[in-house]
C-alpha cells in the first residue's frame, strides 16, 4: 500500500459548478418545529424526481439480470454553498448540486458497479445493465469508481442530527453576519493581527437506499464548518494558527458562544506560537493531548482495522482478532450514533443501522469495521460502515467516530510522570503506511514537559513511528475522553468522507520526535 496523506480541512467535497454568491435559502423560520432524516426524506425521490417504488423493482430486476445475487440502489441529492471571507471581505463563494443513482450487483465475490446523473428509466436502467454486465465479467474492483451511463419495506434509520434551522430556509444574509461576527472578533483580537481567514460550507444531502433483500431506508444528513485562521506579526516574526468546528447540524449548530470560541481559540493557537522554544529531537515520552490527538488513533491504528484491508491481508493486524494488540487500558471504539457528531450517521451507504462498534477491548481485538463484502467473507454482522464519497462510488468499510475510552488517571497524574518530553496538542496532517503501520504526523503546537510540569510552547514537530507500535506503548490513559471539534475529511482510495476522532490525555512511553525548527 502507498503512503497517503490525511488533511483536515472543511471544504466541500461534492462536485461543484462555481456560482458567485449564488447561495439557496430564504429568511423563513418555524420556531417550534425541526426537521429530521426519516420524515424528510423517506419519500423525497418520490415526491422531488418521480422515482416510486415500481421503478427500484423494475431496476432491480434489470441488475439482476445476468446472474448476480445482491443488488442495491444508492440515490443522492446534495446540495452546498462554500464561503471564503478574507480581511473581511468575500472573495470566493459557491453553490454545489449533485443528483444521480448508483447502482451495485455483487456476483459472489464479484462487484458491478455502474452511475447515471440523470434520473429517468432509460439512464437508470442502462446504468442497471452495466452493473449487472460488471459483475458478471468480474472487471470492477470493490470500492472503486462506477462507469458512468446515461414489495419494499422501509427500515428506520436512528434520528442523529435533527434541524431546528435547516440550511435551506437559511438566507445569505444570515451567513455574512456569522462570518462578518467572527471575523471582527479575530481582527480585533490582538493589535498584531494583520491577516484573518474564513472558511465556511454547509450542505444538506438526501440519501435513498434500496436493497434487493427488499430494504429501503432512507436520511437527510446535513453537514457544516467553519474554519477561522489568522497571521499576527511581532518585530518582523509571523505566526499562523487556526481553529475549526464542524458538525451534523442546522443554523442552530453557530451559537454566539461557539462563534466567539472559534474566534478566541484561532488568536490563542497564534499568539502562543511567539513564545515557541525549540525542543531537543530524539526518542522521548509523549503526552497525547485529549481531542485532536485522535488524528493518530485515527491514521495510525484506525485504518489498519477496516475489513478489506485485513481480508486482502494489508494490513498489520489481518491476524490478530482476539489477539492482544494494546495494553489493559486501552479500549477503541468506532461509534455512528453520537447525536451531531462530523462522522454520525443515521444509515451507512448500505441502508444498515448506525452502531458503535468496539474494535480493542482492554488491549485484546475484538472486530473490524465491516461493509456487506466483507461481512459475507468473515460471515459476520456488518457494523454499518459502509460509506461512500457519493452515488458515484461503490461503498467500502470506513470509519466514523473513531476514539479511545477514558481511563483512571488524571491528566496532571499522566504529565508528573514525565521528566522530560512533549505534550502533543494541536495535529494538522500526516502520512501512514497502512499496510506496515509506519507514520509521520505534524504536530504544529504543543508544550514541552520537564521534571513532570509544561513549561514552554514549542511548534512545528514530527512524531514518527509505528502505529502498532504506538498502541502497545500506551501505558497510561486520562478520564478525560474529548472529541475533536473539526472537520476532519478522511481519503481513502479516491474518495472522501466525514469522519470524527476524539482522545482522553494518554501517555506514550517513547516516539521519536523530530523538529522543523523555529521560524
Amino acid at each position: 500500500m502507498s503512503r497517503r496523506s490525511f488533511l483536515e480541512t472543511v471544504g466541500c467535497s461534492a462536485l461543484a459548478v462555481p456560482v458567485w454568491l449564488s447561495l439557496a435559502g430564504c429568511n423563513t423560520f418555524h420556531p417550534n418545529s425541526h426537521i429530521t432524516g426519516q420524515e424528510d426524506s423517506m419519500n423525497y425521490f418520490e415526491t422531488a424526481f418521480g422515482v416510486t417504488k415500481g421503478d427500484l423493482n423494475r431496476l432491480m430486476q434489470t441488475a439482476l439480470s445476468s446472474g448476480g445475487d445482491y443488488c442495491d440502489l444508492f440515490f443522492q441529492h446534495t446540495e452546498g454553498n462554500w464561503i471564503v471571507m478574507e480581511d473581511g471581505k468575500v472573495n470566493r463563494a459557491y453553490t454545489s448540486v449533485s443528483l444521480g443513482v448508483g447502482v451495485r450487483v455483487l456476483k459472489k465475490e464479484r462487484t458491478g458497479y455502474a452511475f447515471s446523473q440523470v434520473l429517468d428509466m432509460p439512464s437508470m436502467l442502462e446504468a442497471a445493465r452495466s452493473a449487472a454486465s460488471l459483475a458478471a465479467n468480474g472487471s470492477q474492483p470493490a470500492g472503486g469508481r462506477g462507469m458512468e451511463v446515461g414489495n419494499f419495506r422501509d427500515m428506520k434509520g436512528l434520528d442523529l442530527y435533527a434541524m431546528q434551522r435547516p440550511w435551506s430556509e437559511v438566507g445569505l444574509s444570515e451567513r455574512m453576519d456569522m462570518l462578518s461576527t467572527v471575523n471582527n472578533r479575530l481582527k480585533n483580537a490582538d493589535p498584531s493581527m494583520v491577516k484573518t481567514l474564513l472558511q465556511f460550507q454547509d450542505a444538506q444531502s438526501h440519501i435513498l437506499v434500496a436493497t434487493s433483500d427488499g430494504i429501503t431506508a432512507s436520511d437527510l444528513r446535513p453537514r457544516t464548518g467553519l474554519f477561522a485562521s489568522c497571521v499576527a506579526e511581532k518585530k518582523g516574526r509571523r505566526e499562523s494558527g487556526y481553529y475549526d468546528a464542524s458538525a451534523r447540524a442546522g443554523l442552530e449548530f453557530y451559537t454566539p458562544e461557539l462563534l466567539d470560541h472559534l474566534a478566541d481559540k484561532a488568536a490563542q493557537n497564534t499568539l502562543l506560537l511567539f513564545e515557541a522554544k525549540p525542543l531537543e529531537a530524539g526518542e522521548m515520552p509523549v503526552v497525547l493531548a485529549a481531542g485532536s490527538a485522535g488524528i493518530l488513533l485515527h491514521e495510525a491504528i484506525g485504518h489498519g482495522l477496516e475489513a478489506d484491508f485485513n481480508r486482502r491481508r494489508i494490513s498489520t493486524y489481518a491476524d490478530s482478532l482476539g489477539q492482544k494488540v494494546a495494553g489493559s487500558q486501552v479500549t477503541v471504539v468506532d461509534d455512528g450514533t453520537l447525536p451531531n457528531a462530523h462522522g454520525a450517521l443515521n444509515i451507512d451507504d448500505e441502508g444498515n443501522p448506525s452502531q458503535r462498534t468496539v474494535l480493542v477491548e482492554k488491549g485484546v481485538l475484538r472486530s473490524y469495521l465491516h461493509d456487506r463484502l466483507s461481512s459475507r467473507w468473515y460471515k459476520c454482522p456488518s457494523t454499518g460502515s459502509g460509506r461512500r464519497q457519493s452515488f458515484e462510488y461503490a461503498p467500502m468499510p470506513r470509519m466514523r467516530a473513531t476514539f479511545m475510552e477514558s481511563g483512571e488517571y488524571e491528566p496532571e497524574e499522566i504529565i508528573k510522570t514525565v521528566r522530560k518530553g512533549l505534550y502533543a496538542d494541536q495535529f494538522t496532517n500526516g502520512q501512514v503506511n497502512i499496510g506496515a503501520g509506519d507514520f509521520s504526523f505534524y504536530v504544529k503546537s504543543g508544550y514541552a514537559i520537564e521534571n513532570g510540569k509544561l513549561t514552554h510552547p514549542v511548534k512545528d514537530m514530527n512524531l514518527i513511528g509505528n502505529g502498532p507500535e504506538v498502541l502497545s506503548r500506551i501505558t497510561m490513559v486520562a478520564n478525560d475522553l474529548t472529541l475533536a471539534q473539526g472537520g476532519f475529511m478522511c481519503g481513502k482510495n479516491g474518495q472522501t468522507v466525514p469522519v470524527s476522532q476524539g482522545m482522553p490525555t494518554a501517555l506514550v512511553s517513547k516516539v521519536n520526535v523530530g523538529s522543523a525548527g523555529l521560524g
